[in-house]
């Protein structure tokens, strides 16, 4: 009878060893488990809250670059700008384009690349030019330094108005050259092509102050 006792007290006991054992592994597993979840959440975190200020101020960097695309009044890749005064060679037409007349002009840059040269004609009805120009880079047409002489071409269009009882716009062609003659002054010699009512061609030759 004592034998049966004892033996069931020790099977109670070696059971109940059992299950606090089993309970100890499982509540080290959870914890574990817990602290991995939680390393991982915030390296997530981390990495979101980097890419969120990098997507912010990735937009604040490039405002600039957008800023100074276009400047008024800069130099091109054809040289500076200028407003200078000439006379114009009418070479056919009944506009004041195809007849001799004062001439004002001048040369705004826009991008290094690309001008407004706008202008007018002065003579029995005055003609305003407004071209937007492609410039191309200077050039010299000689061999020799000690005689170097630089021209910048361009070429564009735009709108001709010509001015009178019955006011006219026509579309405008123009190219020429713009020659580098000091630091203060360029010399500009083009041709105008106008259709306004008719085709009207002009020479244009002057000389432009640099700003």
């Amino acid at each position: 009878m004592n034998y049966s006792l004892v033996k069931r007290t020790v099977s109670l006991v070696g059971f109940t060893a059992c299950i606090i054992t089993f309970s100890g592994f499982k509540a080290n597993a959870e914890t574990t488990s817990a602290t991995a979840l939680t390393g991982t959440t915030n390296a997530n975190v981390s990495t979101n809250a980097a890419q969120l200020q990098t997507q912010t101020l990735s937009p604040e960097t490039s405002a600039p670059e957008v800023a100074q695309a276009i400047t008024p009044g800069r130099a091109t890749r054809g040289g500076s700008s200028y407003i200078g005064v000439g006379g114009n060679i009418g070479l056919s037409g009944d506009t004041t384009i195809g007849e001799g007349a004062f001439a004002v002009f001048s040369k705004f840059g826009l991008t290094n690349n690309f001008s407004a040269r706008p202008g007018a004609l002065f003579g029995d009805n005055t003609v305003i030019l407004l071209p937007l120009t492609l410039d191309f880079p200077v050039e010299s047409v000689t061999e020799t330094p000690q005689q170097q002489l630089n021209v910048a071409p361009y070429i564009g269009g735009g709108a001709a108005i010509s001015t009178g009882r019955d006011s006219t716009v026509g579309f405008l062609l123009t190219g020429g050259v713009d020659v580098p003659l000091s630091n203060e002054f360029t010399a500009n010699a083009g041709v105008n092509v106008g259709f306004i009512d008719e085709t009207d061609v002009g020479l244009q030759l002057g000389v432009g102050y640099n700003f």
